[in-house]
């Protein structure tokens, strides 16, 4: 089993940052990838970012390219997402996702973990 806790969330104003973090803990062994997905009040849960073990790839949704940075630090089995430039249709409950493979995908099926997810406000 592995565990993922979430922090950073907050309300922040349009324009604003944040950094989130995700610390994996358990059974994290091979070289897995993490995720960020997120969901609105209504919608569906949708992809953000991944991030390969060696960090040498990443991938986004279109939405969040040049303002979004996916990130991690496998020493402390951590990774962060680094929200710049934010907006209000970033509002959400943020996830970070957990993948025993290393191949990055935006769908969910692919992802074996699941934190419990922050919240984060994006004021206009």
């Amino acid at each position: 089993q592995v565990q993922l806790v979430e922090s950073g969330g907050g309300l922040v104003q349009a324009g604003g940052s944040l950094r989130l973090s995700c610390a994996a803990s358990g059974r994290t062994v091979g070289n897995f990838a993490m995720a960020w997905f997120r969901q609105a009040p209504g919608k569906e849960r949708e992809f953000v970012g991944a991030v390969s073990w060696s960090s040498d790839n990443t991938v986004y949704t279109d939405s969040v390219k040049g303002r979004f940075t996916i990130f991690r630090d496998n020493a402390k089995n951590t990774v962060y997402l680094q929200m710049n430039s934010l907006k209000p249709e970033d509002t959400a409950v943020y996830y970070c996702a957990y993948s025993i493979f290393g191949t990055l995908s935006p769908s969910r099926s692919a992802f074996h973990y699941w934190g419990q997810g922050t919240q984060v406000t994006v004021s206009s």
